[in-house]
């Protein structure tokens, strides 16, 4: 890793190269990581570092005691210095180039793509050419948004297209053959690659990019999103940076490498120390990985330090939508809807709180609200269709996964909830398909087994052993919901094997007791334990039992009497025959 002086003055250079040139979120991300770099007190009034305090609780929270080295490269493997940054600044100032570029960088900012162009058609400086490319190439996507609201079809699918992707294509192309495009053209080349279905190409383009610029966070977005696979991610041939960290990191999370990723983000953090980012990232993997309590505690200090952020806060929301706080998440929406009403993530939280107080018709009106601010937000699909479901609308629940699997194959929220969808249709073995693509996705989730599990056990599936082997599955994956042993002492019961019964009936019971939980599924399994000891003759744990049902209310101490004397009865003629 280089060192923090070395990181501040790159990231500084780089939020001025990319403003310049359009790439306004890579910048703001790269502004972000500079203000997570700590600073120097030496050289920092007290006012200066203000931003950055409050938030080492978290990195001592989640560092591990071998993180310090588990991000590091192999033996043998340095950290590269990137190519001086001073000639990328300035390697195209022309004083009348300048001039046109300064006005349609002014027209790109009000957003008036075709007009910043059409300024800048004859311009030959880098920067100004780059940016009609990056002009024509926005105002095509815009015109396709557009077209897509005209035209879309009864599902909301349209086939509009970005119309200046071949022109786009063709100048790019000879500009890369005559060895006159530098990173932020390829970074524009692989977006019209990608958009055009030349995955591969644009894979090979946008790893040029980054090799040759790595502080361009968006040509690391869009290349993660072409690496599906843990193939095609460890086929790439990056330069050792710390940008490539960053990037294995994310790829890692949506890859579902939650442990991996989470590895890396701690790495980092021993530079980029008070990065909300990557606390936001860490926030990420633990909701995964279904640690809600944790993911509370990094999201409250995240709002503490950045009051009004709304990115990241649908997944807060969604956390406190699990954990059923109702005032939390009340104050969440009320907070997110005064700070930006028209951002698609407010539009969601406020859907989750309607949803939480079973105001589902207003939840899907917020639902939609959010896709018509981006129609491919895929939280607010996959939500949208859970709601859907409360309200037993299943072809509309369908139409709004399947929407959610389009624009994000991986999502096993979204493949879930068709399964549930078609299995509330009575057709099991479409939901069972459904369901085991959701498990590919999400193998440690006992939710899906479970799933799984109940279509193996209907009347039309009836494959008991099937459902056996996934509730197996479901109990060791840490089952929340404390179904799985219950349902395997059921099973085994059903298809008459009294002992594994009983060993799942007493591991129920142990884990209630831990958990110190009453309820019917402790009563069920005190009764046939006690039933099962007096039929093995183990007179002693059958009265223990016995002796724990009498302390309820209901007709199971009527039976545990009964049972009792039946025992005391049966022991003593043991141990006194006639």
């Amino acid at each position: 890793m280089a060192s923090k002086e070395t990181c501040r003055t790159e990231l500084r250079y780089a939020v001025r190269h990319l403003s310049d040139r359009g790439l306004y979120s890579a910048s703001r991300w790269a502004a972000e990581q500079l203000m997570g770099i700590e600073q120097d007190p030496s050289k920092h009034t007290p006012s200066h570092t203000r931003f950055q305090r409050g938030s080492s609780s978290i990195r001592r929270r989640f560092r591990t005691a071998d993180s310090s080295t588990s991000g590091t490269p192999s033996a043998g493997v340095s950290y590269v210095t990137t190519p001086s940054m001073i000639g990328v600044e300035d390697y195209d100032y022309d004083p009348i180039d300048n001039d046109f570029y300064l006005l349609g960088k002014s027209y790109f900012d009000c957003r008036e793509y075709r007009r910043a162009a059409h300024v800048l058609r004859d311009q030959t400086g880098k920067k100004a050419v780059f940016l009609r490319c990056y002009a024509l190439y926005l105002a095509g996507e815009k015109r396709k948004e557009e077209e897509m609201i005209e035209l879309e079809g009864p599902l909301g699918k349209s086939d509009a297209v970005n119309k200046e992707l071949g022109s786009l294509e063709r100048e790019l192309s000879t500009l890369r053959k005559n060895g006159t495009i530098d990173p932020f053209f390829l970074y524009v080349y692989g977006l019209v690659l990608k958009e055009k279905g030349s995955e591969n190409l644009a894979r090979a383009i946008l790893t040029e990019s980054v090799n040759s610029y790595p502080w361009n966070w968006s040509a690391w977005s869009e290349l993660q999103a072409l690496c599906t696979t843990i193939e095609s991610l460890n086929s790439l041939n990056l330069n050792n940076h710390y940008m490539k960290d960053f990037f294995l990191a994310n790829a890692y999370a949506e890859l579902r490498m939650h442990n991996e990723s989470l590895s890396k983000y701690e790495y980092l953090q021993g530079t980029f120390t008070f990065s909300n980012y990557i606390q936001a990232q860490i926030a990420k993997a633990q909701y995964n990985l279904r640690e809600f309590e944790q993911v509370e505690v990094i999201f409250e200090e995240l709002l503490r330090n950045d009051p009004y952020r709304i990115e990241d806060m649908d997944m807060y929301s969604n956390v406190l939508y699990a954990k059923e706080c109702f005032s939390a998440l009340s104050y969440l929406a009320h907070r997110v809807f005064l700070t930006d009403k028209y951002r698609p993530e407010s539009c969601c939280i406020v859907g989750n709180y309607y949803s939480l107080k079973g105001q589902h018709e207003k939840s899907v009106m917020y639902f939609r609200r959010a896709l018509k601010l981006n129609k491919n937000y895929l939280t607010a699909w996959t939500l949208m269709g859970h709601e859907y479901v409360e309200m037993k609308n299943t072809s509309a629940a369908v139409d709004a996964y399947r929407r959610a699997v389009d624009i994000n194959p991986c999502d096993y929220r979204a493949w879930y909830g068709l399964g549930q969808a078609y299995e509330m249709m009575g057709m099991p073995f479409y939901a069972l398909h459904y369901f085991k693509k959701s498990v590919f996705l999400q193998p440690n989730d006992s939710r899906l087994w479970i799933a799984m599990a109940q279509c193996y056990e209907t009347e039309q599936l009836h494959m008991l052993e099937e459902a056996i082997k996934c509730y197996k599955r479901a109990a060791n994956c840490n089952d929340r919901e404390a179904i799985a042993l219950n349902q395997l002492a059921k099973l085994h019961l059903k298809l008459g094997r009294s002992e594994e019964a009983a060993l799942y009936y007493q591991r129920d019971l142990e884990r209630m007791e831990a958990e110190e939980r009453e309820g019917p599924n402790m009563v069920e399994a005190l009764m046939f334990l006690a039933r099962h000891c007096q039929t093995k003759k183990r007179f002693d744990e059958a009265e223990v039992y016995c002796t724990r049902l009498l302390d309820y209310t209901g007709p199971e101490k009527e039976t545990a009497k009964s049972l009792l004397r039946g025992i005391r009865y049966e022991r003593d003629v043991e141990h006194f025959p006639p």
